[in-house]
């Protein structure tokens, strides 16, 4: 039994732990993580769909994006395959009128979200102060 063995005959037991095999161990996991992980492939996220959702406010302006990323605009001002900076300059016009007024983001499930996001975040650099998305039902 090593552990009761005696240590240079002093007649002591070893009180240490063997680390090897633990050491051991985690470089066989290691490994095997690091040939596995550029073998998983990233999966594709799918948002979720609103059971309920609340009425949406009767003026507001809506930014109606496609698979495609063609961008139209609804509501108090409608506008088909707009840029986004044209979009921009249309509801800053609004806005100097009536500053309160909402706008909802309507994009395909298709699209990518990165899209979605930087058309929140341009919003929120041009003073919208209600952004919001609309649901599926």
């Amino acid at each position: 039994m090593p552990a009761l063995s005696k240590r240079r005959g002093h007649g002591r037991a070893i009180n240490e732990i063997n680390m090897v095999p633990f050491i051991d161990v985690m470089l066989v996991l290691l490994i095997i993580f690091m040939v596995t992980a550029p073998l998983i492939t990233p999966s594709v996220i799918n948002v979720p769909s609103a059971g309920q959702a609340a009425q949406p406010p009767e003026k507001r302006v809506d930014i109606q994006i496609d698979a495609q990323g063609q961008i139209s605009l609804a509501g108090e001002i409608k506008k088909d395959n707009v840029t986004e900076q044209e979009a921009l300059a249309d509801i800053k016009t609004l806005l100097a009128q009536d500053p309160d007024t909402p706008v909802m983001i309507a994009a395909d499930k298709e699209l990518r979200y990165q899209q979605v996001i930087t058309i929140m975040s341009d919003l929120r650099r041009a003073g919208v102060r209600r952004v919001g998305l609309a649901v599926q039902k």
